[in-house]
């Protein structure tokens, strides 16, 4: 039986294999472009970085030459030689070295800590390790370099442009012909791409990171809301609606002030400080507040579909993924300490009702206390207690993401598996102990005292906005019947057909399916080939045939020729299809 210990399948080889393989790369371009100045290189989840300082434009061809020392360092079989330094003697090697991005990290750590470099053949670097004991260890075969984009020193956009050059790396070149070939189909999945063919949504200079959803896009928006609004009544859900804007002080109050603030965006009111809201759940506090509650009312659950919005630098946006203003599918139970086991079940029950109509696998992380976070220890032990031990009662598969929680408390991420096999992180439970305490809320126990609520934050999809972006990559554009903006396009072959085709898509329409004509003077196969550009499930082709016979004749998106039905056996398959959400 093969040892898992020095397989992917074990997080910490795979990270010090991909971070051995960021240093190759490194030592690669020092040998090719020695003026070039390190600034750091960690593993990623599928692969490795490292950021250079260099007045070259780092292109395919140089990404290439880079690709073939790498080869040649993994055939030299160097041995990572690590050494251990004081804060002087670690400055003082790191400006004989002339990196200047390892003095200021040097000058950033903590005064105990342990400064360690690693040496391998003539290159040298800042590193904390670990290493793989030798370069040869890295299949030479088995890596690629995939890209070459630009990124600001320690993400601050006032800080220097250096080139990011990413690789990706495996033990078997069949996994990295793999990888490669799931990058290509991505590439064809672009939901950006997709985006603007399919005439969904875009964004625009006048407003970066702000997207304009268009009638077909606002579709599937709206179908979203419908499946979000059905599940929350059924499981006892109230709707609410909080404020845009909201004082300054709330947000001092709430802890964001403090924890956050980098990420928010900010404006004056009749003098007086405000802040665009980056979360829906200061406002919602305000809601509970607003009057005493009984035990016998809670578990108060208010749900929100909230605009937020965050302040993200431009080179980490992407698309629908990472955007400056998005909807949250957020809601807020407030509960008693006896009851938080059944409403975590309730809430993972809720996630996964919501999963299953889309197909979507997903994986479950637990993410524990953070080093920034509010409140004691103790306090923090009990709500991540109470998570896990909810996830044993499921009998569910999860990990732990240690330090990985928000600020005021740990939380439950799902991960949707695609089509084609990556993840995505949408639904979030959060138990929150903290925010409660904050804004001092109350609730009458059966003693007659006063008593403070447990919170729990959660979101199924996350971002509409992200979401919608996953739902175009994991189909590819071609949505099921249910979901498609335009289920049927009918197309009529001459001016003939034309009052017929007409009465057919009147009559689809009357009964509740997505319709558009096309009786454009231009040949039958033009309309056809575009109509399956478009991704349009069903194509109705009306000519003199059908005309006198009263039939349709249908086509299917990838070219299949269903042929002829009536109209009432047609409106009944796509109702069906529709209802059963195939």
């Amino acid at each position: 039986m093969e040892d898992k210990k020095y397989t992917f399948e074990n997080a910490e080889y795979r990270n010090t294999y991909r971070h051995t393989a960021a240093h190759i790369m490194a030592q690669a371009v020092k040998r090719l472009f020695p003026d070039v100045k390190l600034a750091i290189g960690p593993a990623v989840e599928d692969g490795f970085y490292y950021d250079f300082d260099t007045e070259t434009r780092f292109g395919r061809e140089d990404l290439d030459r880079i690709e073939a020392e790498m080869r040649k360092i993994c055939k030299e079989d160097l041995k990572p030689e690590r050494a251990e330094y004081s804060r002087a003697d670690a400055l003082k090697l790191a400006g004989e070295l002339g990196e200047p991005y390892k003095i200021e990290l040097i000058d950033s750590l903590p005064e105990d800590a342990v400064i360690s470099f690693y040496k391998q053949g003539e290159f040298t670097d800042l590193c904390a390790g670990p290493h793989l004991d030798s370069t040869g260890r890295v299949k030479s075969n088995a890596f690629k370099l995939l890209s070459c984009t630009g990124a600001y020193w320690r993400g601050d956009s006032k800080r220097q442009m250096l080139q990011r050059i990413y690789g990706t790396c495996f033990l078997k070149k069949e996994e990295l012909d793999a990888h490669l070939e799931m990058i290509e189909e991505a590439k064809k999945r672009d939901h950006r791409k997709l985006g603007r063919e399919l005439d969904l949504f875009t964004l625009m200079d006048e407003g970066p990171g702000f997207p304009f959803f268009f009638p077909k896009g606002m579709v599937i928006r709206n179908l979203l809301r419908e499946i979000w609004k059905t599940e929350h009544e059924k499981a006892g859900y109230e709707e609410i609606l909080t404020p845009l804007i909201l004082n300054e002080e709330l947000w001092h109050r709430s802890g964001h002030w403090n924890h956050y603030k980098e990420n928010m965006y900010f404006t004056a009111i009749d003098e007086e400080g405000h802040a665009i809201k980056p979360m829906n759940c200061p406002g919602c506090m305000l809601i509970y507040k607003r009057k005493m509650w009984s035990y016998r009312d809670l578990p108060v659950r208010l749900a929100e579909m909230g605009v937020v919005h965050r302040h993200e630098l431009s080179g980490a946006l992407h698309g629908l993924m990472r955007v400056r203003s998005f909807t949250q599918d957020d809601a807020h139970i407030f509960m008693t300490p006896e009851q938080v086991p059944r409403e975590i079940i309730g809430v993972i029950e809720l996630i996964d009702r919501i999963y299953k109509i889309f197909g979507f696998k997903y994986t479950v992380e637990l993410s524990t206390r953070p080093d920034d976070f509010m409140g004691d220890a103790q306090t923090w032990e009990t709500a991540e207690k109470a998570l896990e031990e909810a996830l044993v009662a499921m009998n569910a598969e999860y990990r732990i993401n240690k330090g990985g929680g928000a600020f005021y408390g740990p939380k439950i991420d799902f991960h949707l598996v695609d089509s084609i096999g990556r993840t995505w992180q949408c639904g979030t439970l959060q138990l929150d102990f903290q925010m409660p305490e904050r804004f001092g809320l109350e609730y009458i126990g059966s003693d007659g005292e006063r008593h403070r609520p447990v919170m729990i934050h959660r979101a199924c999809f996350g971002s509409f906005e992200r979401f919608i972006g996953i739902l175009i990559e994991h189909y590819a554009g071609a949505f099921p019947m249910w979901l498609s903006p335009v289920q049927i396009k009918v197309m009529s072959i001459t001016d003939r057909s034309t009052d017929y085709a007409a009465s057919v898509a009147e009559s689809l329409i009357e009964a509740g399916l997505r319709v558009e004509t096309d009786f454009r003077n231009e040949k039958i196969g033009f309309k056809i080939r575009e109509a399956q550009m478009h991704k349009i499930p069903y194509m109705l082709v009306i000519g003199d045939k059908e005309v006198e016979a009263g039939l349709l004749s249908v086509r299917t998106r990838s070219g299949g020729d269903e042929g002829t039905v009536s109209l009432e056996e047609f409106v009944k398959k796509c109702k069906n299809e529709v209802k059963s959400k195939i």
